[in-house]
């Protein structure tokens, strides 16, 4: 089993590298594990309070049920990953059975920050785009997806999504074992670390047919 880190900051092109390692391997052999899916389960607090929540604070996540699960998948078993509501804020009572799988991906902003996560990892990529077209990519896809008014992105950016980003999330770069700048423009990246995972993917099948 490869495990495979993919961090980078809100609208740095996380989803786009996933979904390029996903259609580069055979069907059914990625599972990826959202780092979203474990805020912290806030059923216990007020619906007032919990909205209150700064998703973008390493503080907001379980990350001791994330490695728990990833060490699970590891050594065979199934997870029951935990879904999250950004609407009440909490997580839902649903849950999302997982299968191991020949490649596990962990993606989130903050996939590279918890050391007991990074030491599980077999690969650790950061996404690296600059902070204006990550802004531009926020507001396209917050007004048109979510409805959002600009004002409230652009506050929202100045006092959230950049201090967050410059304190936790850039500094994971340190870690990362490949990092893809400026990723519409780096096909040379995004095809090393293909066949890298391809590469990986293959002798796994070899071993298991001996």
């Amino acid at each position: 089993m490869l495990i495979i880190g993919i961090a980078g900051g809100t609208g740095s092109g996380k989803t786009t590298v996933v979904r390029k390692i996903v259609e580069s391997l055979p069907e059914n052999s990625v599972a990826v594990i959202p780092q979203d899916s474990y805020y912290n389960d806030q059923s216990h607090l007020p619906l007032d309070v919990r909205k209150l929540t700064n998703f973008d604070h390493p503080n907001a996540f379980e990350w001791s049920l994330l490695a728990k699960q990833i060490e699970e998948l590891r050594s065979g078993k199934a997870v029951e990953q935990p879904t999250y509501s950004y609407i009440t804020c909490t997580r839902l009572p649903e849950t999302v059975h997982v299968e191991p799988h020949d490649v596990i991906i962990v993606e989130g902003i903050m996939a590279l920050y918890d050391k007991q996560l990074r030491d599980l990892m077999d690969l650790k990529i950061y996404v690296e785009t600059g902070a204006d077209e990550r802004l531009l990519r926020v507001i396209q896809r917050d007004t048109v997806e979510r409805g959002h008014p600009l004002e409230m992105l652009i506050a929202k950016y100045r006092n959230v999504l950049k201090p967050m980003h410059d304190e936790f999330v850039a500094p994971t770069k340190q870690y990362a074992d490949i990092i893809i700048p400026n990723l519409g423009d780096n096909g040379s990246a995004i095809e090393m670390m293909r066949a890298y995972i391809q590469g990986f993917v293959r002798e796994q099948k070899k071993k298991e047919q001996k």
